[in-house]
């Protein structure tokens, strides 16, 4: 029988696939990428640690050539999946159909060294007839779309590499830029601008419910008196708020409006015109992954890293099609699906008379996939699926049904009517009114599907709003009048869904990436969520600024966009990595950017002062000037200084708000003397917290920071000094000193090397040394009074058959015959028996012998034989043995108690303190039980990275929630 190796990205769809392909067929997952340019010095290897471009991972002298290396948490795998190769009769590589997955295979079959036959296996979606075709109709590797995937990737890597070390120097530490991150982040800036120069102006008009004569309501608005056009929205500029000087209009006041409205209550009105005009819509195209990440926040209120995760699950489930595309194209197969349910579901009457064709593609597009769809020759329909996928899942699956279903229905068709209406109000003024309507006759696609709105007030534009049957020369009555005013609206925040429309209208970035820059400018303190608005940060201004005014062309927005159809080129087999790159890094021939060269030049002029101050139009005039400094945002005036909230937006900072924060109490407020050494007692706020200092001068002579219940602005000299005397000497303990402390993660006392926490800070200047000695008796890493067995025990095919236990190293699985220890990622919290009995299948190992045991005795006669063999082996009596050398360490002491887990009732409040991605990480893996490698392709992440950001996650919840 054949043994045919197949390789997919994740454990997900490796065993979807399997169920497809049967005897004969392993299919093994990557886990993602496998290799990649070494992410620290750590990752290089020894013979490159010398070579001054080993930092970078591209050889810039010898073609940029890039230094590959396997990521340390993968060798282990990629060991077995070389072992698995070897003993293949036929190795197939079956990751995605787009540049990444290109690359991937690649990837694969350099680190592999296969010496079997090798094929390349592409699908669009993972069905059993999509699959067999695929194993029927193998390619060879596309070197043109790995050479492209190449080039993005030292081109991101030259981008991030040359240009945040700028940041670092000029703004501040740990900052990041990015090819498309940086322009991202200058679109939110740019209409964060626009909001702080925008000035809200105020206009009036009147909302006037008539009747006709035979009763039946409808709403008008005034427009007009004695023939001059009243304001409306439009006639205000949009950028600064205040009304067009050509707009030609009568801005109603409020007192004017309140007469009016007094005037014009149950006045007859008169219909001088009333239009009406049929008119048809035609349904959306099907989902790109762009249109599909903003539907599912418009209409699901999902963030685009969790529409992409439940997507990515549906896609390995065999579900939808592939969902990373940008083509709206629909196969005959998927046409032929959609037909028949439009005609089975809704009649005859709702499918369009042929086929429609949406061949149309985002700009630059990429991928030359489907578009999204239910996969298969016949779509599952939402409900028969209610049972089968979780609840994001589900709704995702039914989203992208209904849309694709209404594509190939029949256009929606109706009337609009528009109505004038005149009068004269009591004061004699002649009025002009208007009222619009609109009525659906036949509904068409929306039967199945309405897009949603950006804006949440916006009335849908397919609502049906009817007006009563009115004709001119009708007289009908002002039942009621209601003078309103409104106030324009500074340009909206981008949400995650109009930030992506806004870059695909651009040509900037791939479908495979908006999610990742999503998550990226959140995580890196870019752009947080306000709402559904995303809110830039102060830093996130310095940074634009620096890259607009001295790298333009890196944020320019048509030059980020011809770097993607360079790309292309390269992808296309029309242009090639290695002359783009020199062009690009170096600027050969005087061409492209040469990025190397610029900035070279560019780092002296850099005036970082400048830089960090950020021009806040509502404080001219009043001398404050706001900064990013070291620290954080702050601003000055004078010697005063204030540090920003990390809660106050950028277009909410009034000079009001301004003189409010700079005179609060500042960080140079001495409230009192220190008798014992005549030393100022300081009080601070401080970027991560209020704090109080002996001595003003810096570094100060002691320094603590406040507790929980004190306040900065009623603090006394006494406490202040009773916090300066931590840390406190408790007493002496077997031959050790005991001091109470107060650390990052609250109270403890601390003897030698060991520790233990106190439940309460107060408890630093009461606890006595009985009670000192009596928490250092509890074992340290289990709760008081708890039997050491297994943390967990994991059922497996009905039996308990491996058990969670907590190691010298931390946490670690065994079955009795395999121990594997948790790496970076895996909690206690989420494991299940699954991904326990994957760990142990995986990485486990038997237990090392203990040193100094004695092994098991071969038999004395062979022993005897060997002995005599050697030329010259002493005889004779045994030898005494040694005595026994007293045991040098000394004993081991005992465990700290570990806290009480908290459960995810408990953490799920506070999730408020994770980034986007963090949140969406910790929920999938929490709340619904996932795994991290499955849950990282959504979120746009390797598995490593995951793992790690799943525990950082995990301990800023807990952090959080027992702060509280």
């Amino acid at each position: 029988m054949p043994n045919t190796l197949v390789i997919v990205e994740s454990p997900a769809k490796a065993r979807t696939i399997e169920k497809y392909l049967g005897k004969g067929y392993r299919v093994e997952s990557s886990i993602g990428h496998i290799r990649d340019l070494p992410k620290s010095a750590s990752d290089i290897p020894e013979k490159y640690k010398g070579q001054a471009w080993a930092r970078l991972g591209l050889d810039v002298d010898n073609d940029f050539q890039p230094l590959y290396v396997v990521s340390p948490d993968k060798r282990q795998h990629v060991a077995k999946l070389r072992k698995m190769a070897q003993e293949a009769d036929e190795v197939i590589l079956a990751t995605d159909d787009d540049r990444e997955g290109e690359s991937i295979a690649w990837h694969l079959f350099q680190e592999l060294k296969p010496k079997v036959p090798v094929k390349r296996m592409v699908f669009h979606e993972i069905t059993k007839d999509a699959i067999q075709q695929a194993i029927a109709n193998p390619r060879q590797i596309d070197r043109d779309l790995v050479e492209a995937q190449e080039a993005r990737r030292a081109l991101d890597r030259l981008y991030g590499y040359e240009v945040s070390p700028v940041l670092w120097k000029k703004v501040a530490p740990k900052l990041s830029a990015g090819r498309v991150q940086s322009v991202a982040t200058r679109m939110l800036v740019e209409r964060e601008r626009e909001r702080m120069r925008f000035v809200s102006a105020q206009w009036w008009d009147l909302l006037v419910t008539a009747k006709t004569a035979d009763g039946q309501p409808f709403p008008a608005r005034l427009t007009d008196v004695n023939g001059q056009k009243l304001a409306v929205g439009k006639d205000f500029d949009p950028l600064t708020g205040q009304l067009k000087p050509s707009a030609g209009v009568r801005l109603l006041t409020e007192a004017e409006a309140q007469a009016l409205a007094a005037g014009l209550t149950a006045q007859a009105l008169t219909v001088t015109s009333a239009e009406e005009k049929p008119f048809t819509q035609r349904p959306y195209p099907p989902f790109i992954t762009s249109t599909l990440q903003q539907e599912g926040s418009r209409k699901l209120g999902f963030a685009a890293t969790r529409t992409m995760r439940a997507a990515q699950r549906l896609y390995e489930g065999g579900y939808i099609t592939y969902m990373r595309t940008d083509s709206t194209n629909l196969s005959e197969e998927a046409l032929s699906a959609a037909r028949t349910q439009v005609t089975q579901m809704y009649g005859p009457s709702y499918l369009h008379p042929t086929p429609r064709v949406y061949a149309k593609k985002a700009k630059n597009a990429q991928e030359a996939h489907e578009a999204i769809r239910p996969a298969g020759s016949t779509f599952r329909t939402p409900d028969s699926l209610r049972g089968e996928l979780s609840g994001d899942e589900w709704r995702l699956y039914d989203l992208i049904w209904k849309r694709t279903v209404a594509s190939q229905m029949a256009d929606a068709r109706g009337r609009s009517l528009r109505v004038r209406l005149g009068g004269q109000a009591r004061g004699g003024e002649a009025v002009g009114l208007s009222a619009s309507g609109r009525t659906i006759d036949f509904p068409g696609f929306l039967r199945a599907y309405v897009e949603g709105s950006d804006d949440p007030n916006a009335a849908l534009e397919d609502r049906d709003t009817p007006l009563p049957p009115l004709k001119q020369g009708e007289r009908v009555s002002a039942e009621t009048v209601k003078p309103e005013g409104h106030d324009t609206q500074p340009p909206a925040r981008y949400t995650e869904a109009s930030l992506v429309q806004a870059l695909e209208a651009a040509g900037i970035g791939r479908p495979s990436t908006y999610a990742s820059i999503l998550g990226t400018i959140q995580d890196r303190g870019y752009a947080q969520k306000k709402g559904q608005a995303l809110v830039p940060s102060w830093t996130a201004f310095a940074t634009s600024a620096l890259l607009e005014h001295h790298f333009g062309r890196l944020v320019d927005y048509d030059f980020t966009a011809r770097m993607e159809e360079e790309l292309d080129e390269i992808a296309g087999g029309r242009e090639h990595r290695v002359p783009y790159l020199r062009r690009f890094y170096l600027g050969e021939g005087g061409q492209g950017l040469a990025l190397k060269p610029t900035i070279e030049r560019q780092m002296g002029e850099i005036d970082a002062r400048g830089i960090a101050t950020i021009h806040v139009p509502r404080l001219d005039g009043t001398g404050i000037e706001v900064r990013v400094g070291r620290y954080g945002p702050y601003m000055q005036r004078g010697e005063d200084k204030a540090n920003l909230p990390e809660d106050l937006v950028p277009d909410e900072l009034t000079a009001e708000k301004a003189e409010e924060l700079l005179s609060r109490p500042s960080g140079d407020r001495v409230i009192g003397t220190d008798e014992a050494t005549g030393q100022p007692v300081v009080a601070r706020a401080g970027r991560y917290g209020p704090y109080v200092t002996l001595g003003a001068e810096n570094p100060p002579v002691r320094s603590a920071s406040l507790f929980p219940g004190d306040d900065l602005n009623t603090l006394t000299v006494e406490r202040a000094l009773k916090l300066l005397s931590l840390p406190r000497l408790v007493g002496v303990s077997e031959g050790e000193e005991v001091w109470a402390h107060n650390g990052k993660y609250g109270p403890y006392l601390k003897r030698g090397n060991d520790s233990r926490s106190l439940t309460a800070h107060e408890d630093l200047f009461t606890v006595g040394i009985h009670e000192a000695e009596a928490l250092f008796m509890q074992p340290r890493f289990r709760a008081r009074n708890a039997p050491a067995g297994p943390l967990k025990t994991f059922e497996y095919e009905g039996r308990a058959g491996i058990q969670l236990k907590d190691g010298r190293f931390g946490p670690y699985l065994t079955d009795g015959e395999r121990n594997a220890t948790l790496r970076k990622g895996e909690t206690p919290e989420t494991l299940t028996a699954e991904r326990a009995l994957e760990i142990l299948e995986e990485r486990g190992k038997e237990p090392k012998k203990k040193p100094g045991k004695a092994r098991t005795a071969k038999p004395a006669a062979t022993k005897t034989a060997k002995t005599a063999a050697k030329p010259g082996a002493k005889t004779g009596a045994p030898k005494k043995p040694a005595a026994k050398k007293p045991a040098s360490k000394p004993a081991a002491k005992a465990k700290a108690p570990a806290k009480t887990p908290l459960t995810w009732a408990e953490l799920k409040p506070h999730l408020g303190v994770l980034s986007a991605q963090e949140r969406e990480l910790v929920t999938a893996t929490r709340e619904r039980g996932e795994k991290v490698e499955d849950v990282a392709p959504g979120l746009g992440l390797d598995v490593k990275k995951a793992k790690g950001m799943a525990l950082q996650a995990s301990k800023k919840l807990n952090q959080a929630a027992r702060s509280e």
